[in-house]
């Protein structure tokens, strides 16, 4: 097992699954593959940098709460550090650690200049009032003043957090520095250099990737039908895209229960509904209610989780019917159920390329930002694809050549790449 000594031990839990050991089973796995040199794979398995921050704040009703605050950054060979930040309660940092390591592999994939990173704070942010939100967000950049920046490190949005949090921490490192400052995050509003096209991105890349794996297959969008697991902005976006190409989407769920309609579900009204429910679509009328377990092992085309991570295990995989799995979330299949759907021959389309759309987004954000010339949604869509579909297809030719299944395909191209860049450059000093 590769070595992650830079970071903390945490007490198991049962059926608890390591999410470091598992990117790095993966990592091992490229590596073996690509026959890489030990020391280079041992540099690429541990990250450069992690920060724990002390979050101190006054609560609406005058008690002091101290937070703890992660940030993980893990390589940047190929350039600054990018990762999203996310509050919420199952929020280590073995797993920041682990997500940072995903991200530098998804943006070499899409050939993105970026190195990984990954930032977090363990909380429910619905426990907390906006006002205190905001000053959790900006004491929490406040910590990592020093540790981010355009050219360094480019938060974006992630589970528990929005366009509102992004536009707080651009003004509190921007008040810092004494100049506004756009290129520091991405995913920001768009009235202070957000990106047009940027909230329906990772929903709309996991729609591409399928339909461009269904057209392997010789099939269209029309008809396929799909359940989702997660309906938050990716699976929400997923479901309407997917919806107005004429897929069927005929279930999706949330944390508190899902939906399913056999002849499918109609997605603007599911929308229009969880909008008006506090984000609940539990009691939709015009489907039978279903849990999340059942929504995985429901029999259709493609499955798509959007929710956390470890929801296909041993435990339940030999119950999934779906031909298709594409991860629109980080590391929602085990290692073990990932081998045991490859030997079924289920096509499962890998975290790090189906869930890419949003970071390459962030990327054209970012780079909108450093040039103050900023593009139509269009053109950002068009952009966006044509990276998206130019992954996809060296995914297939590398698993095509080397004779291995998509994730292995996929981590080949990103590993190999940023292992390259490392070699190129040479360890300093």
């Amino acid at each position: 097992m590769i070595s992650t000594s830079l970071l903390p031990l945490e007490s198991p839990t049962p059926a608890y699954i390591c999410p470091i050991d598992q990117v790095c089973s993966y990592l091992e796995a490229a590596a073996r593959e690509l026959k890489l040199d030990q020391g280079i794979v041992e540099v690429l398995s541990n990250p450069r940098k992690v920060v724990t921050v002390s979050i101190p704040v006054k609560r609406d009703n005058g008690e002091v709460q101290v937070l703890a605050g992660h940030r993980v950054q893990h390589c940047d060979i190929l350039g600054p550090y990018k990762g999203g930040i996310r509050y919420h309660p199952a929020v280590t940092l073995r797993e920041v650690s682990a997500l940072a390591m995903l991200m530098t592999w998804k943006c070499s994939l899409l050939g993105i200049p970026y190195g990984g990173a990954k930032g977090g704070i363990a909380i429910d942010p619905k426990r907390y009032s906006v006002g205190e939100l905001e000053r959790i967000t900006r004491r929490y950049i406040s910590e990592l003043i020093k540790d981010i920046g355009p050219a360094v490190d480019i938060p974006a949005p992630d589970m528990g957090t929005s366009a509102r949090e992004m536009a707080w921490m651009m003004d509190t490192y921007s008040m810092n520095v004494g100049h506004a400052v756009p290129g520091v995050v991405t995913g920001k509003p768009l009235s202070i250099g957000g990106s047009r096209g940027r909230e329906m991105a990772t929903g709309r890349g996991v729609m591409i990737i399928v339909r461009e794996a269904l057209a392997d297959l010789g099939k269209s969008l029309e008809g396929v039908r799909v359940a989702i697991q997660g309906f938050g902005n990716v699976g929400s976006a997923a479901a309407l895209l997917l919806h107005q190409e004429g897929a069927k989407v005929i279930a999706v769920s949330t944390g508190s229960g899902g939906v399913f309609a056999e002849v499918g579900l109609d997605i603007p009204a599911l929308k229009a509904y969880a909008a008006a429910n506090h984000k609940s679509i539990v009691g939709f009328p015009q489907g039978v209610s279903i849990s999340n377990d059942q929504l995985l092992t429901l029999p259709c085309d493609v499955l798509i989780p959007a929710a956390l991570e470890n929801q296909i295990t041993e435990e339940n995989v030999n119950q999934v019917q779906a031909q298709i799995i594409a991860e629109a979330a980080n590391g929602p299949i085990t290692l073990e159920a990932n081998l045991a759907l490859e030997a079924r021959g289920v096509t499962v389309l890998p975290d790090i390329l189906a869930n890419a759309g949003g970071v390459v987004v962030s990327y054209l954000e970012w780079v909108q930002g450093l040039s103050y010339v900023f593009w139509d949604e269009e053109r950002v869509n068009r952009e966006m694809e044509q990276l998206m579909v130019q992954a996809y297809r060296q995914v297939i030719q590398q698993s095509q050549m080397r004779q291995i299944p998509l994730r292995l395909a996929a981590y080949t191209l990103g590993v190999g790449r940023v292992a390259q860049a490392l070699s190129d450059r040479g360890l300093y000093p």
